[in-house]
């Protein structure tokens, strides 16, 4: 979900200063809200798991998109699965394109030993490479973002009007435990933003066990709501639209934040921004990392899967007052 968040900023820019093209963008339905807005672009939902499932199913794949007459295809993904639909669309005379994700440099980037710790080019940037391939220029010095939603009754009658409080958003989980800051400390963020009566919290995430964990961490406070599982994508991103600021970890609604346009705070653990996942147009001063003297090996993954004994703790390194100082006052470009 984060690496379609991050197309996101790019596409808008794409189709604004290049009008004469059209964009279709194949991926999974659920991110269908995410280019609601953008001109242009034509959503093509991939049906993994009937029409499009399988190696069969990418050939359908490819046939359906070639009654769509494209002229060029862009690879913004580099997986068996789009690395098959872009070689059949170059035997049918197509020009392809595809993102170089520099495997080499996340590699030396992350390994234990002769590591070389240096920042990679950014995802976002690598997405405008992709498309300068096709001969089509993006510049992305002053980005444009979609307008704040006008929240409906239905999101209203759950959080409220917005007033002039500070609406603060937290997800606070990701897809491996080594980015996923400790639950205690968590807490203690929380609590203490829920102190000042001004502060609003509305806390995401998806799934049963998740959304035990915020009623745990929202409970007893009039000012934090749990909005996972109470909303749509597309009522979320509106939600997500009002914010102030969202605590994100290296996950999925940092993105999400950063293609709205709101300030993103993130916090770190076994990976590290330098790898160029960093949320768009966000100044690095925002990112929160752990201790690099006491964890001299970090990162020691690119996606948070892979992690070195006795660095689990390395988060812990990450202090609640700086993460709620930052919250408070954010860095802006």
């Amino acid at each position: 979900m984060g690496d379609v968040a991050m197309t996101v900023p790019v596409i808008r820019a794409l189709v604004l200063q290049n009008p004469n093209i059209k964009i279709t963008f194949v991926s999974r339905p659920f991110y269908k809200p995410f280019f609601d807005d953008i001109p242009n672009v034509n959503f093509f939902e991939i049906d993994l798991k009937k029409r499009h499932k399988g190696f069969l199913g990418l050939v359908k794949l490819y046939l359906d998109l070639k009654k769509l007459h494209i002229d060029a295809v862009a690879d913004l993904h580099d997986v068996i699965r789009s690395q098959i639909i872009r070689k059949l669309f170059a035997l049918g005379g197509k020009k392809i394109v595809f993102i170089d994700k520099d495997r080499k440099g996340k590699d030396e980037l992350t390994r234990l030993q002769n590591k070389i710790f240096k920042p990679l080019k950014s995802t976002v940037n690598r997405y405008i490479d992709t498309f300068e391939k096709l001969d089509l220029k993006v510049d992305m010095s002053y980005p444009q973002f979609p307008k704040k939603a006008i929240l409906s009754e239905t999101i209203t009658s759950i959080t409220g009007q917005k007033t002039d409080q500070n609406w603060i958003g937290i997800a606070p989980f990701a897809q491996y435990k080594s980015k996923i800051y400790p639950q205690d400390l968590m807490q203690k963020v929380i609590d203490e933003l829920a102190n000042k009566n001004h502060n609003k919290i509305f806390l995401f995430g998806a799934g049963a066990q998740e959304i035990n964990i915020l009623n745990q961490f929202s409970d007893g406070k009039k000012n934090v709501l749990v909005i996972a599982g109470k909303f749509g994508l597309k009522q979320e991103l509106e939600l997500i639209s009002n914010l102030n600021v969202m605590l994100s970890m290296d996950s999925a609604n940092g993105h999400i934040a950063a293609m709205m346009g709101i300030k993103v705070v993130t916090l770190w653990g076994s990976t590290h921004p330098y790898a160029g996942f960093l949320p768009f147009n966000q100044p690095s001063i925002n990112s929160l990392i752990p201790d690099i003297k006491q964890f001299p090996l970090l990162p020691t993954s690119i996606y948070g899967n892979k992690i070195f004994s006795g660095y689990e703790d390395a988060m812990r390194t990450i202090k609640v007052d700086n993460v709620i100082s930052k919250l408070q006052n954010p860095e802006t470009l």
